[in-house]
């Protein structure tokens, strides 16, 4: 037991060496990458603007004329909007598969998502608030939505040795997701407004296209916040890897520190859904691939799968947009499109591991 709880206390080290080298090279090249997709977002769409016209706009050394409205009021918004979203996912992703220590966690597949949707369509059907208001209670309610929905999943999920089972924690992920679409369908008919059900339709498939200057200072605040307060928590992150009684033993109260971060992150994803609606599949996706690069210590995974989750939810948004131009597809569709496949595949993978081991 000594010689583990070393080796763990070491576990959560400032990255050095070789770690360090990968853990710089993954943040330069996906800086460079998060770059080249807000320029190709910038400059394509069903309107092409030249590479040279956008880079002159965002200089400001361009003359007023209509590529400098599109670019600075309709598609830059929507590409920061787009990288905090992605950004944010990504890093409660990670951050639930380390809490319930299970690699098929994700906002979308646990409920969450649904649970922050279902209290902004609510909000949104009975028309609470208006203006300044709307921006306040339907992040809000989303916020209650989503952290409602992670409690009813972990009181079921959670057996009575306080451990998870993959089958029983995607079960109940799934069962709250219905119980909770179910919900959102039946508050839009009897609503019965014809407004309502393409205003809500499109949102609850996740999109990007309402992003508005005014509307980015919450998202952007609390993606800051949140992806901070997680960095500054990596280290009982990384106990929690070592499993429930090696993490007690290590000092940590496991089920206090759960509860804070079952709250935080909560709260991080009930505002980005407020904001951009259900996108699934992201905080599925990229935890496993920056794991890929950099490997499973928080302290580097964070902040490397913030920057994947933007590159990838900006080049989504981009296809989005121009697949089937002018038509505007939810960017949900996509990721829903990529992020199935993957889930079957880690599916199948951790059967063939349990055989293994068998």
């Amino acid at each position: 037991m000594r010689t583990s709880a070393k080796r763990d206390r070491r576990r959560p080290a400032p990255p050095e060496g070789r770690t360090g080298l990968r853990f710089t090279a993954a943040i330069a090249a996906l800086t460079l990458a998060l770059a080249a997709a807000t320029l190709a977002a910038l400059a394509w769409g069903s309107v092409r603007i030249p590479t040279a016209d956008v880079i002159q706009i965002l200089t400001g050394n361009a003359d007023p004329s209509p590529y400098r409205t599109i670019v600075l009021d309709v598609r830059l918004p929507r590409v920061i909007l787009g990288a905090a979203v992605g950004a944010g996912l990504a890093v409660v992703g990670t951050t639930l598969q380390a809490l319930v220590r299970n690699p098929l966690a994700d906002p979308f597949l646990l409920g969450v998502s649904s649970g922050a949707s279902a209290a902004a369509v609510s909000v949104i059907v009975l028309g609470l608030g208006a203006g300044v208001a709307t921006t306040v209670t339907i992040p809000t309610a989303s916020f209650a939505g989503a952290f409602l929905a992670l409690l009813v999943v972990y009181a079921l999920a959670r057996e009575p040795g306080g451990g998870f089972t993959t089958t029983r924690l995607i079960l109940a992920g799934v069962a709250v997701s219905y119980v909770l679409a179910a919900l959102t369908s039946l508050i839009l008919v009897v609503s019965a407004r014809a407004d309502h059900l393409k205003e809500v339709l499109y949102w609850t498939l996740g999109g990007l296209g309402s992003a508005r200057w005014d509307m980015l200072p919450l998202p952007l605040t609390v993606l800051a916040v949140g992806t901070a307060l997680l960095i500054a928590l990596a280290r009982p992150l990384d106990l929690l890897l070592v499993g429930e009684e090696g993490a007690t033993v290590l000092g940590l109260d496991t089920a206090r520190f759960r509860a804070g971060v079952f709250v935080l992150t909560s709260l991080v994803t009930g505002v980005l859904v407020a904001h951009s609606g259900a996108i699934g599949f992201v905080g599925l996706m990229v935890p496993h691939a920056a794991r890929m690069l950099v490997g499973a210590a928080h302290r580097v995974l964070l902040p490397v799968a913030a920057l994947m989750g933007a590159v990838f939810l900006v080049v989504a948004d981009l296809a989005a947009r121009t697949v089937a131009a002018p038509q505007d597809i939810p960017v949900g569709v996509l990721t829903a499109l990529t992020g199935g496949p993957f889930f079957l595949w880690l599916l199948r993978r951790g059967r063939a591991r349990e055989g293994a081991q068998a």
